[in-house]
């Protein structure tokens, strides 16, 4: 088997530390590896202008309106076709105005519940993300020990702890490696995704007030 560049052993062994690209500056939340600001919750507030969401009442029991919240917050539809939705929504609500207004403040609260609970899943897919490679990263380092201690030892029985087969240790090594390195890659377009939710719900909750 080709044997593993000293140059690899030397950087695996800072691997635990930095755990990659996107782990690489310090932050005050070890499972938030994201290069994007954490911002743990939000708030309806927070893209809202409108009416009161709780003195509307439960968007829920609002049948239309829960319906087409849950179609406009899912990404599988396009933000293009959000407004003509509304629109139709508007149309079939007649001329009283109260009643436009309670519905389309419906829509949002439950628009804002569905991206907020699937931002919610991605950010703790994210957590346990990263202390998934924090451990990979530190197996790495450990593999990376070894073969050192190989390579430096006068002697296989001046070593400690080796593995019988050497060669199978490197194999390890690279492969685990390999992997770390492509889920960082990964990593780095997953940390995306809470940002583009938030815009997502921003641009929806701004088309909604336009039309109250």
């Amino acid at each position: 088997m080709t044997r593993i560049p000293a140059r690899l052993l030397a950087s695996a062994l800072g691997l635990a530390l930095t755990a990659g690209p996107v782990l690489a500056q310090p932050r005050q939340d070890p499972d938030w590896p994201c290069v994007q600001r954490k911002v743990a919750t939000l708030s309806p507030g927070q893209f809202w202008t409108g009416p009161d969401i709780a003195a509307a009442g439960d968007w829920g029991s609002d049948n239309d309106a829960a319906v087409l919240a849950q179609k406009i917050a899912s990404r599988r539809t396009e933000l293009s076709e959000v407004g003509p939705l509304l629109d139709a929504f508007v149309a079939k609500l007649g001329a009283d105005k109260d009643a436009k207004t309670k519905s389309l403040t419906h829509v949002y609260a439950g628009v804002f519940e569905v991206i907020n609970g699937e931002r919610d899943k991605v950010m703790g897919g994210i957590a346990r993300y990263a202390q998934g490679q924090r451990r990979m990263a530190e197996r790495i380092r450990d593999e990376a020990d070894k073969i050192s201690q190989t390579k430096d030892a006068p002697s296989a029985t001046d070593a400690t702890e080796l593995p019988k087969d050497q060669s199978e240790l490197e194999t390890k090594f690279a492969w685990d490696r390999r992997i770390f390195q492509e889920r960082s890659q990964s990593l780095t377009y997953v940390c995306e995704v809470p940002q583009l939710l938030e815009q997502r719900l921003g641009e929806i909750a701004r088309m909604i007030q336009a039309r109250l």
